[in-house]
């Protein structure tokens, strides 16, 4: 009942910021395009939402903002697209966490292993009030956090062998993001967890220098490593968010009209997409086993669980109170 009575009072916070914005004169306003970047294909969730964010901004401002789409990491990796964002040279973007932890070390608390149970439970905390207090604090970068999409609940693939368990996963190597926080999990599990971007990790795959990757259900998907992977587990180790993220000299050309616009139009873009994955994943896992892929679906998780306790006990301490108010708002 909390839930839903937080949750219809925001749409009604959102609806009336809406109507407000909508009653304002966007005429006068010079236009502004600005740059929105990522680094996935267009079947992806993250381009899902960057176009459902572009119409909804440009129906909202009466066309005075438009938003163009930069795809397949046409304009550099995440962290190159974060860095750009901070000197202007980028806009704005839909980030997955990992890079952005890399700038605001608290949002790595998001990274730990088996945190979150339920796609449910994350939203719980990203809408609420822990989830806007560490979008805030980009700010202190240089960069402006409007609200969390999803890279969703991330699984293991390979291409050498079934993993039921963290034995399987022994001498593995299985490429990670440029997070410490992933690159630890994954050698608690044995395997030899090599940090890179996706760009170079595709073709890494392809080549064979790597044996595997971990990712949701839509990227193992959308960038068909079925030809590379032969193996997929449906470990659900890590529920990652995304973030559709500023640099401040772009946020700070706009009015404060545009700026409203701005916030609920990728909050809106986000839920869209949240819905969009929950809809296309079964039918994704049917498409990745037609295709070839043998999925365990129902590996040992408290053996995976029990791997990754140090994790914890390494990085537990250095995220301030966020863990301990994680777990107790899952409660």
């Amino acid at each position: 009942m909390k839930t839903f009575a937080r949750s219809t009072l925001a749409l009604g916070i959102s609806l009336a910021l809406v109507s407000a914005v909508q009653a304002s004169d966007f005429e006068g306003m010079d236009p502004v395009t600005l740059r929105l970047a990522h680094v996935v294909n267009e079947q992806d969730g993250f381009h899902i939402a960057a176009v459902k964010f572009q119409e909804l901004v440009a129906e909202r401002t009466e066309g005075a903002v438009s938003i163009d789409l930069y795809p397949n990491a046409s304009l550099g990796d995440e962290r190159t697209l974060l860095e750009g964002m901070q000197i202007g040279t980028v806009d704005m973007g839909v980030i997955t966490n990992g890079p952005v932890a890399n700038f605001v070390e608290e949002m790595a608390v998001f990274e730990l292993p088996f945190l979150f149970p339920s796609p449910e439970a994350a939203y719980e905390v990203l809408d609420g009030d822990i989830g806007q207090e560490l979008l805030d604090k980009l700010a202190d970068v240089n960069l402006k956090g409007l609200a969390y999409a999803e890279r969703g609940f991330r699984n293991l693939t390979n291409s050498e062998r079934p993993v039921r368990s963290p034995e399987d996963i022994d001498g593995l190597r299985i490429r990670v993001m440029e997070n410490p926080v992933y690159t630890d999990t994954f050698r608690e599990l044995g395997a030899n967890a090599i940090p890179m971007a996706w760009t170079e990790a595709l073709t890494a795959m392809q080549q064979g220098t790597i044996d595997g990757q971990e990712n949701p259900v839509n990227v193992i998907h959308s960038f068909k490593l079925y030809e590379t992977q032969d193996h997929m587990t449906l470990s659900r180790h890590t529920y990652a968010p995304a973030i559709f993220v500023m640099g401040m000299p772009a946020w700070n050309q706009l009015p404060e009209a545009a700026q409203e616009v701005l916030v609920e139009a990728a909050r809106e873009a986000a839920e869209h997409e949240r819905r969009m994955n929950a809809e296309m994943e079964a039918e994704q896992l049917d498409e990745l086993r037609a295709a070839g892929m043998e999925i365990v679906e129902e590996p040992d998780l408290a053996a995976f669980q029990a791997a990754v306790e140090p994790v914890y006990e390494k990085y537990g301490d250095q995220f301030g109170d966020y863990l301990t108010r994680i777990r107790e708002a899952l409660q």
